[in-house]
């Protein structure tokens, strides 16, 4: 069980930088959303929907920089067996579950890996 652990301590922290990696795009799209809206005030019109795109992919953009860090946060010391780790790690899958089709695998296996007996005596002992 000690490698399945690790190997998701891993996913964790993978999965958590390509997230962060698609925040950080998504907010290059809604910096080019508020570019729009400067050319479109210039054009005559337009400037409400640019700024609705503008809000809408920043806001998802921060969501997902957070939800990324917060992986990488937890999968650095889930390898390291430290007990606060597994109860965040269970929450973080747990929502992961709805993140069609690689959060749901991670989520599954994260709650498989760290709600078996073996996976619990882990962080008991640490």
């Amino acid at each position: 069980m000690k490698s399945h652990v690790d190997f998701l301590g891993l996913l964790f922290i993978v999965w958590g930088l390509l997230t962060v990696v698609i925040g950080l795009s998504t907010l290059a799209l809604g910096v080019g959303a508020v570019a729009l809206i400067t050319s479109a005030h210039r054009a005559g019109g337009g400037e409400v929907a640019a700024g609705i795109t503008a809000a809408a992919f920043t806001t998802l953009a921060l969501i997902a920089m957070v939800w990324g860090t917060a992986h990488v946060i937890v999968g650095l010391p889930l390898r390291r067996y430290t007990p606060w780790s597994r109860l965040i790690a269970l929450m973080l899958g747990s929502v992961d579950l709805l993140l069609l089709p690689y959060g749901t695998a991670l989520g599954v296996y994260a709650l498989w890996a760290l709600l078996t007996e073996d996976g619990k005596k882990l962080f008991l002992d640490h």
